[in-house]
């Protein structure tokens, strides 16, 4: 029987294989609360079409735009670090604009979770990629200035999970990081569920938007 990834890995391959041309660039969003495993889907989908179809697909991951910690504290901002108004959305913008009008080498920042750092420059999306999937929390986002995002991608995928299972996850999570369960469910209750709820209850509405089922 296929698992539950599987099937929706399938899904979404096929969904874009209906909408790409050989030959040309398509930029897709996986949006979706915290701890929904947008990273895991994210690489599997790559893995899955370069396999599939031999095209230049990669991920570029939205966390890259993390503000720094030491903007965070000049704002007033850190502890709601990971909410909104944390990342630098120009930035994004800006990237993903020169994505979907060039076909230039681009770099980008990667965040290293267990540093707590976004290094500028680590990441790169090659000349020859067809596709690129970016993944974050606030891509489907109905509300400015995220929504300007729409129009920048051909095909979107908004991943679903039981909020039981993402609060559990969002836990376990600052657990793995040296939280005692206290200090764990406090550091989740404090933001990262505000975030979860804010992703839920603001889905942009879209004609290009796919609901999936994650695990």
């Amino acid at each position: 029987m296929q698992s539950a990834m599987h099937k929706s890995i399938s899904t979404a391959v096929t969904a874009i294989e209906a909408i790409h041309v050989p030959g040309n660039r398509i930029l897709i969003a996986v949006a979706g609360p915290p701890a929904t495993g947008k990273s895991t889907f994210s690489d599997a989908l790559v893995q899955a079409l370069n396999e599939r179809n031999y095209l230049a697909s990669c991920v570029v991951p939205m966390d890259g735009y993390h503000l720094d910690n030491l903007q965070l504290d000049r704002l007033g901002l850190m502890h709601v670090k990971g909410a909104p108004e944390t990342f630098d959305f120009n930035g994004l913008r800006c990237l993903l604009e020169r994505l979907r009008v060039a076909r230039t080498l681009e770099y980008y920042p990667i965040f290293y979770r267990e540093r707590d750092l976004a290094i500028s420059g680590a990441g790169a999306v090659l000349s020859d990629t067809e596709i690129i999937i970016v993944e974050g929390n606030y891509l489907m986002l109905d509300s400015a200035p995220w929504n300007d995002l729409a129009q920048f991608f051909d095909i979107e995928f908004f991943l679903e999970t039981a909020e039981a299972r993402i609060k559990q996850r969002l836990v376990d999570r600052w657990l793995a990081y040296g939280y005692d369960q206290a200090g764990a469910q406090a550091r989740a209750l404090s933001n990262d569920i505000p975030n979860m709820k804010l992703v839920l209850g603001n889905v942009r509405a879209s004609t290009k938007a796919h609901f999936i089922q994650a695990d």
